[in-house]
């Protein structure tokens, strides 16, 4: 009875009462249909973006009537006109594309090292170290982590008494562009790092082995190895950094003092602060616009990236 308990453990009694119990609610014959079942929460989600999609492409149709600070019933274009004639709204989408394009290639040129080390390095002590690095920023939030910069770089933060210690008058850190692009690099890293990394494991070891035994330098087993077969990380992190970084708010509102703002902050602002909903729904529409042809040029262009991973070896 013992050795029968062993053989047979109590999990998979466990596993096959769920399975007899899915095989009444689901018959067998059903099963074609499964994966289409499972795919059902998933595309409720898609549904309810959809839907709120929808709401803010009606908002965006009506303007702010100014006598009763309330939206206008009538449908117009004058958002959408006014959004794209005023060079104010040009230099917000300007800003923010040439802000999420440098943080993109900084983090992508900052991240790979960090994600090649942790790969194949043969120290296991070593790879738990970085794997926990790389999750800490995770548990602060964004938020937490600009305030920590503002102490860092303020005035009378660390950076500027340390400038102080080499003879350096204190320098403006902080509230201009370079300071929100620092943000967001540091924000954006872990996340470049954790694209990269499932890319650089695919690579075989045995490969990179067999350049260096056929005469290869590390720096020519570097850019005619390693990096090519990096490509599919390097467009899939791209992708996840340029949209995070497009559509971010509190580096800019925070490191940028308000004078440095990105095309969030200009949503924000028309929502919350001045009441145009019309307005701020005009500019999401816009943002998600520009977003999504940046993002279709760039599958069109690099393709998937490790969203397509493994897909050309079935």
């Amino acid at each position: 009875m013992s050795s029968s308990k062993q053989a047979y453990p109590f999990r998979w009694r466990v596993m096959d009462a769920i399975e007899a119990i899915a095989a009444a609610l689901w018959p067998a014959r059903f099963g074609k249909a499964l994966p289409y079942l499972m795919l059902a929460p998933a595309i409720l989600l898609v549904l309810l973006l959809v839907i709120g999609m929808v709401q803010i492409a009606d908002s965006s149709l009506h303007v702010l009537d100014r006598s009763t600070f309330l939206p206008s019933p009538d449908y117009t274009l004058s958002n959408y006109q006014t959004a794209l004639g005023q060079p104010l709204y040009w230099m917000i989408i300007w800003r923010s594309l040439l802000g999420a394009t440098v943080v993109t290639l900084l983090s992508l040129i900052f991240a790979f090292p960090y994600a090649y080390l942790m790969v194949r390095t043969p120290n296991a002590m070593l790879r738990k170290v970085l794997l926990i690095a790389l999750f800490l920023p995770f548990f602060i939030g964004q938020v937490v982590r600009a305030y920590g910069w503002l102490i860092i770089l303020g005035n009378q933060g660390v950076m500027n008494e340390m400038l102080g210690w080499i003879g350096v008058s204190p320098q403006r850190l902080l509230f201009n562009y370079p300071a929100v692009l620092f943000g967001l690099v540091q924000y954006m890293l872990p996340f470049a790092v954790l694209m990269l990394a499932p890319a650089i494991t695919a690579i075989p070891e045995e490969i990179e082995s067999a350049a260096s035994s056929l005469g290869a330098n590390w720096w020519k087993t570097f850019t005619h190895v390693i990096l090519p077969m990096s490509k599919p990380g390097l467009v899939g992190a791209g992708l996840v950094v340029l949209t995070l970084s497009l559509t971010d708010f509190a580096m800019p509102a925070v490191l940028g003092g308000g004078s440095q703002d990105f095309i969030a902050n200009a949503i924000y602002d028309q929502f919350f602060r001045t009441s145009d909903q019309g307005m701020g729904a005009a500019l999401t529409l816009l943002l998600v616009g520009v977003g999504s042809l940046v993002v279709g040029l760039i599958f069109t262009v690099f393709g998937a990236g490790t969203l397509a991973m493994g897909r050309d070896k079935k």
